[in-house]
């Protein structure tokens, strides 16, 4: 009897255990198939650049080089891609150091424009730049640029400054190497353009500079003339570019003063040749270019409400005197007819850049300021999941 006992006991005991490993088994098994979560994508991306320009008396070049080459930057920063296919933001910021009509207490440097979207306040602002001597102080104006501006703290995001000048890149109070070790910790890459011999700039610590970040050093001859390649397709572009002004539909305060605005930063474009001001309205046809704040059609994206809402007195005289479905169609109509034409213009530029690389020496492309600093932007939105294609 006690030995059955006992047997019954360890029979028991023995399905128990059976049992407990079966579940243990099966939960490990469920967890193997049970695929690990994925983090979500991220929404949007933006890329940020802050250009530090040198605009002492010997920085006409660079100054002309930067006025010149705007919308070609603009264009390459606009066709790159997210890795869900998406556009990224793009934002601006400029800053001018090392002249004397400065002042000296802010070590003779000057934030021009804070980061915005809006490209042709950065156009305006970059035609406004004069040169003067004075003296340059490299550590210092990264120091007050990533201070001042407002730099994301998405690790997604792209933030990359570009400082261009001339002198050593040791001078003044603040030490580089503590402004790119703030720059290293907000995850914004210091890319350094030496305006000169690229030994000048190795013994210089312009290099020095790039490499605490990661960033790229490079060195530009600051005289040399931008380049144009003319197209057989820059005539129908220009002509479009004014059918897409009038697309613009201006409201709110600031509404007339922004849409001359618009008109004057084509002229300074044009002040340069056609094929820069075609340069421009190819920037004007891409999701880059984006006027929310006094343009009802872009505006409308953001927010229909916007199109109901403004004041009838800070409307077009054509618009003045409709009733809200009146004006949903007026701003409708506009902004199909932009649509249509932006894809016209996104079309022929695709023929008219097969044209200009087929037509342009390689070494005529690396040489200057926006070779440069295109360069360095693929080279480091590779880390960013960016591409162009």
């Amino acid at each position: 009897m006690k030995t059955h006992r006992l047997v019954n006991r360890f029979k028991a005991a023995f399905l128990m255990m059976m049992i407990a490993m079966s579940t243990l088994l099966s939960n490990t098994a469920s967890a193997k198939e049970t695929p690990c979560e994925t983090p979500p994508p991220v929404k949007e991306q933006t890329i940020m650049l802050a250009l530090l320009l040198d605009t002492s008396n010997s920085m006409d070049g660079l100054i002309d080089q930067a006025k010149s080459q705007l919308w070609k930057i603009v264009n390459e920063l606009a066709a790159a891609k997210c890795s869900d296919g998406t556009r990224p933001n793009i934002k601006i910021s400029l800053y001018e150091y090392g002249n004397n009509r400065l002042s000296e207490e802010t070590g003779y440097i000057r934030q021009v424009s804070a980061l915005t979207t809006d490209l042709d306040v950065i156009s305006e602002k970059l035609f406004s730049l004069t040169t003067s001597g004075g003296d340059e102080y490299c550590g210092h104006v990264i120091q007050t640029s990533l201070s001042q501006l407002a730099w994301s703290a998405s690790e997604a995001d792209l933030k990359m400054i570009f400082i261009a000048g001339n002198e050593p890149f040791n001078q003044g109070g603040v030490s580089f190497h503590k402004a790119c070790g703030i720059a290293r910790d907000k995850d914004v890459v210091v890319n350094t353009i030496f305006c000169g011999d690229f030994n000048e700039g190795l013994r210089t610590e312009w290099k020095n500079g790039a490499d605490i970040t990661g960033g790229t050093y490079m060195s530009i001859e600051q005289n040399t003339k931008t380049v144009y390649v003319p197209t057989p397709f820059d005539e129908k572009i220009e002509a479009m570019n004014d059918r897409l002004n009038d697309t613009y539909v201006y409201y709110g305060k600031s509404g007339v003063a922004k849409k001359d605005l618009q008109s004057a930063q084509d002229r300074n474009a044009q002040s340069y040749g056609q094929s820069n001001k075609v340069e421009r309205a190819v920037s004007k046809s891409s999701h880059a270019y984006q006027n929310s704040s006094w343009d009802l059609v872009d505006a409308m994206k953001e927010n229909e409400k916007a199109v109901t809402e403004a004041a009838d007195s800070d409307l077009p005289k054509q618009m003045q005197g409709m009733n809200a479905q009146q004006r949903k169609d007026y701003v409708a109509k506009k902004s199909a007819e932009r649509k249509k034409i932006q894809e016209e213009i996104q079309s022929l530029n695709v023929k008219r850049q097969e044209y200009i690389a087929a037509n342009t020496p390689k070494e005529s492309m690396e040489s200057t300021l926006d070779g440069a600093l295109i360069k360095a932007i693929k080279v480091r939105a590779k880390t960013k999941n960016m591409v162009w294609k």
